[in-house]
């Protein structure tokens, strides 16, 4: 079972969709198995970190910015070279166990989408495999 969600993402920014992996996983009826969250941009990436202090979050973006800055030797005509880079290095996806019907996640653990060329409309799909 694949669902698509979409997200409007206004800013370079991790926006939170575990709320939505948990209703994917909800709707599937799977108890048992795994959900594979993947993102289908190549200025985007997926990834789950900490939930509880903003901080991380914002430590975060700013570490990615300083590793990968915008050079002036950068090739791509689009110019979004370096959200290319941070979406390489995030990666595209992230899979999570499912037990007794949930995402198995640590206490401060959350799911982000990751934008990384704002504005866009966005897309991203849960699959479901049940064990």
């Amino acid at each position: 079972m694949v669902i698509e969600y979409a997200l409007s993402t206004p800013k370079v920014d991790f926006y939170n969709i575990t709320s939505l992996v948990r209703e994917a996983v909800a709707k599937s009826g799977v108890t048992s198995g795994m959900t594979l969250v993947y993102c289908p941009h190549t200025t985007a990436a997926v990834t789950i970190n900490e939930n509880a202090d903003p901080d991380v979050v914002r430590d975060l973006l700013l570490a990615l910015a300083k590793t990968f800055p915008d050079r002036p030797e950068f090739r791509h005509a689009e110019g979004n070279s370096a959200a290319h880079l941070k979406s390489s290095a995030i990666g595209a996806s992230v899979t999570v166990i499912i037990e007794a019907g949930q995402v198995v996640l640590g206490t401060w653990q959350s799911i982000y989408f990751c934008e990384f060329d704002p504005p866009r409309n966005r897309k991203f799909y849960v699959q479901i495999i049940g064990a």
